[in-house]
């Protein structure tokens, strides 16, 4: 607990995600420009006003999409999954994960829109026992076979019970860069970021049977506050 309020000090200082800084300042500074061209050079000022409209725009849902919420999940966090991003639940399903476990898992997957904020959390307090990062495709992120063939990264975490689950970030068809901060061996807890993912993308759940699911196909999550599941103690298997 010690060490989960000594990170939340740390990310209550920040207001907009750090991997949105280059592209918040290089786009302002590309439209500011244009705008000025269109400002000093044109002499019909149609285009400017119009070009200046669409371009607050943009910048506004790119602002957006780089936000970094403050939250802080209230409550116990033993065996509660909680939603590593903000998005759309798309898939809610038992399935066979090919890549690290081989058997059958319940998948929940959650697609975060180009108009959702695209950090993300650590979903359960654990370590992190696997980093792998994958080269693929980029079909469009809402899409079944996105999580086998695109660009991808695959995070295992344990529980303090042992319990082991993937949370695999997923790059979509714009997506083009997936960020991942913890290492094999780090202590991970919830209200932590997972990592980044820029543009429309998503973030798959991979759970053990049995699993009690907190969410159905078409809910709405907001990372590090959604339950979506509750784990099944050891104990009482």
């Amino acid at each position: 607990m010690g060490k989960r309020l000594k990170k939340l000090k740390k990310i209550k200082k920040i207001r907009l995600h750090h991997e949105g800084t280059r592209t918040l300042v290089i786009g302002a500074v590309l439209f500011l420009a244009i705008c000025a061209f269109f400002r000093y050079f044109i002499p019909n000022q149609i285009p400017f006003y119009l070009f200046s409209g669409i371009s607050i725009c943009i910048y506004l849902v790119l602002v957006n999409f780089f936000q970094c919420p403050i939250r802080c999940f209230e409550g116990d966090t033993e065996g509660v999954v909680i939603a590593p991003a903000d998005g759309k639940v798309v898939v809610v399903e038992e399935v066979e994960e090919n890549e690290y476990f081989h058997d059958k898992r319940i998948m929940v997957s959650i697609f975060m829109s180009l108009f959702n904020v695209h950090a993300n959390w650590i979903p359960v307090d654990g370590t992190i026992k696997m980093v792998k990062h994958y080269n693929g495709n980029f079909h469009k992120a809402w899409l079944p076979k996105a999580s086998e063939e695109n660009e991808r990264c695959t995070v295992v975490i344990t529980t303090a019970d042992g319990t082991e689950i993937i949370a695999r970030q997923i790059a979509g068809a714009m997506a083009r860069r997936i960020v991942t901060y913890p290492h094999e061996g780090d202590a991970c807890f919830v209200d932590e970021h997972l990592g980044f993912i820029k543009f429309g993308s998503r973030v798959d759940l991979f759970l053990p049977l049995g699993t009690e699911i907190c969410v159905k196909l078409g809910d709405k999550t907001v990372g590090n506050e959604t339950i979506i599941a509750h784990l099944k103690v050891k104990s009482e298997e």
